[in-house]
């Protein structure tokens, strides 16, 4: 089976970036395998990619690059949808690549990654390619003018994918799209390949982007309350972003330096985790949860807020993790507190959170795509009618209701 991926840009670093190249390269060991990247920045990517999966670059942006100097390339996008994030980084260009990639693609499934790129998929794939858009953020993370977009585009689709459970009952409640399976498969996180912590380390590790959503804010004030109470302990946060200096200065009218670290962006982050005893999270929101996984398969228990959408999917509350209420500093800090002070229930915590997260290796990940694969193909005629019959019904109800003006 041919299977194509469309990204945004491989060559770049992200959560979904390495959950798709994880995906391919389990897939690459039965299938042919090829990831589109709709840009590229930089000669070679920055993440590993398996010598089996075949990268296909559309719009090269480097400088001097021979695309540089075509008119396309700064005149804005036509078909990329003007409500998504990344509208401006695509261009007139990038619509007439995906068109005349897609539609000479010869891939028996084509899967896209980011809600614009889904859009292309559903313009322009070929009929008989199984169309399927992976959502690796939330339905409620987006606009409602992004959502209206993608409600009259996804009905071509195939399949949307959501990463939890919660997040596809959300689609199924409020984006009509007959002949459609919505459902959730989550990201793939691969075994990490090194020993599993023993838990004796004083350090609390967090990592992700240093925006506000992340509340790293709120993870800094609560190790506040238990540095006082445990002063060997400290706190490293991996990440970069808008509130770098927000961040630092909280650290130091907290009383904190040197105790709490910004250690800048480093990926991977496992073996960065792998020297830490706790690994935390304060998000507001969290479509997935990958830091979490992360940290579990290296036999680290988490302490994160019970945020939408991710977090509740991942921790067993009190067996491979602890959960908090978002925003509430006291009961963070007293996670943190409990874990801290009691290592042989940290031990353990950890022996069951390296466990459980198991369920996230690639292996099994690509097995979950392997079978929407299967049903989809076997149920091709039927979801085309459910599609068909809608159509009917919707021009009969406008029909309707002109003549009732």
């Amino acid at each position: 089976m041919k299977i194509t991926f469309l990204i945004h840009n491989v060559y770049a670093i992200g959560g979904t970036i390495r959950t798709t190249l994880n995906l391919a390269g389990v897939l690459a060991d039965q299938h042919e395998v090829t990831i589109v990247s709709m840009l590229r920045h930089r000669t070679r990517p920055r993440f590993v990619i398996d010598p089996r999966v075949t990268v296909v670059p559309l719009v090269d942006i480097r400088e001097n690059s021979a695309d540089e100097g075509d008119p396309l390339l700064h005149r804005p996008a036509e078909v990329f949808p003007t409500a998504e994030k990344r509208y401006k980084q695509y261009s007139r260009l990038t619509d007439q690549r995906a068109r005349e990639y897609l539609r000479s693609c010869d891939a028996d499934v084509i899967i896209g990654t980011r809600p614009g790129i889904n859009v292309y998929l559903a313009r322009f794939a070929p009929p008989r390619a199984l169309r399927i858009a992976q959502e690796h953020l939330t339905h409620d993370t987006h606009t409602k003018k992004l959502r209206a977009q993608l409600a009259r585009q996804y009905r071509d689709l195939d399949a949307v994918v959501t990463t939890t459970d919660a997040d596809a009952a959300v689609y199924r409640a409020r984006m009509r799209l007959p002949g459609v399976r919505i459902l959730a498969i989550p990201n793939s996180v691969p075994d990490p390949g090194l020993p599993p912590t023993d838990g004796s380390a004083p350090v609390i590790a967090a990592a992700g982007r240093l925006v506000r959503a992340k509340r790293f804010d709120l993870l800094i004030e609560a190790f506040t309350d238990v540095a006082a109470k445990h002063p060997d302990w400290s706190l490293r946060v991996y990440g970069a972003g808008a509130d770098k200096e927000r961040l630092q200065r909280l650290i130091e009218e907290q009383g904190l330096g040197g105790r709490a670290v910004l250690m800048g962006a480093v990926s991977p982050i496992e073996a960065e985790f792998a020297k830490a005893s706790i690994v935390a999270s304060a998000s507001d929101a969290e479509s997935f949860g990958m830091t979490l996984v992360e940290a579990m398969r290296c036999g680290i228990p988490v302490v994160a807020t019970d945020c939408p959408l991710g977090p509740a999917e991942i921790i067993d509350e009190g067996v491979d993790g602890r959960l908090v209420p978002m925003g509430d500093r006291q009961a963070l800090a007293a996670a943190l507190g409990d874990l801290i002070a009691d290592e042989s229930g940290r031990r353990r915590m950890g022996e069951a959170a390296r466990a459980a997260a198991r369920r996230f290796d690639p292996a099994h990940v690509a097995h979950a795509y392997e079978e929407l694969f299967g049903d989809l193909a076997a149920t091709r005629s039927p979801r085309a009618w459910q599609r068909r019959k809608a159509h009917w019904r919707n021009r009969a109800g406008r029909a309707l209701r002109r003549l009732r003006r």
